[in-house]
């Protein structure tokens, strides 16, 4: 650990000693007061050091397994995924690689599968802990414990399952039985013991962000640090595809007509159809 005289900027996460004969240059950087070359580059592996800027602290070797297993579940969401589906479409348009990743961000930062869940979630683990009753009747009820709903919609769902599914799927079980084996903390063994009291509660399959939110909490991130992270971690599935998509091109879409058949078409099949038919 190093103590040295503050620079000329507030930051508790960073501190730059300066060139002797160049003030613009660092000579050495400090994070949360260790030394990047020679401590963090040295001994640290990337999920530490990811560990450290957001949590402030070196994490435990249970916390830094976590985490590392939490990147491998959200790097890459899925072509079904809303959030890459937007880095695709950027690609194949033939987009800027930063527009890819941010169409991705901004498509994957809403109350429905994206960040904006996570930080209701992780609000709730503040609040609730692992107080059943609670959770069954926020998730009836979600909307009554929210601030800023003159930001965000209200929630249609309950957040962190899914109304579309009367069950959660094969991955997401595999998914949170994984990080319960690795997990330091409480949230997401309770998650695994009682997710299907709160399936029947809600009347709809618990989702993959039920269980990233668990294991933020159990991580001791906060709802705005889980928010940010949720965001970041998604971001190399959605670039991969953004460049697979924009090396196949348009025609090679995934789920595109073959994948689809219309069974009431009103015109003739192989005709297009006149508009004064209409």
């Amino acid at each position: 650990m190093a103590n040295k005289t503050p620079a000329n900027y507030y930051s508790k996460i960073w501190l730059e000693e300066p060139e002797e004969d160049n003030p613009f240059l660092s000579k050495r950087q400090y994070c949360y007061g260790y030394d990047i070359a020679e401590e963090v580059l040295e001994k640290a592996s990337w999920v530490e050091y990811l560990y450290l800027l957001f949590g402030g602290e070196k994490p435990s070797a249970e916390q830094a397994l976590l985490l590392d297993k939490l990147a491998i579940v959200l790097a890459n969401p899925g072509i079904r995924d809303a959030s890459v589906r937007a880095a695709m479409n950027a690609g194949v348009g033939g987009s800027t690689s930063a527009s890819s990743l941010m169409s991705a961000i901004a498509v994957g930062s809403g109350q429905f599968g994206g960040a904006r869940e996570i930080h209701t979630l992780v609000t709730q683990w503040e609040k609730f802990g692992t107080n059943l009753k609670q959770w069954q009747a926020f998730l009836l009820n979600p909307n009554q414990h929210q601030d800023n709903i003159d930001l965000w919609q209200k929630y249609e769902h309950p957040p962190g399952f899914d109304p579309y599914a009367t069950k959660h799927s094969s991955f997401v079980m595999s998914a949170l039985k994984k990080l319960v084996s690795v997990t330091p903390g409480n949230a997401l063994i309770w998650l695994l013991a009682n997710y299907q009291s709160l399936e029947e509660s809600c009347k709809a399959g618990m989702t993959l962000n039920s269980v990233v939110a668990a294991a933020f909490y159990d991580l001791n991130f906060n709802a705005q640090n889980s928010e940010l992270l949720f965001l970041i971690l998604r971001l190399p599935g959605a670039a991969a595809h953004a460049m697979e998509q924009q090396q196949m091109g348009w025609k090679k879409f995934p789920f595109y007509n073959d994948a689809f058949t219309l069974i009431d078409d009103p015109g003739k099949q192989g005709e297009l159809m006149d508009y004064k038919d209409l």
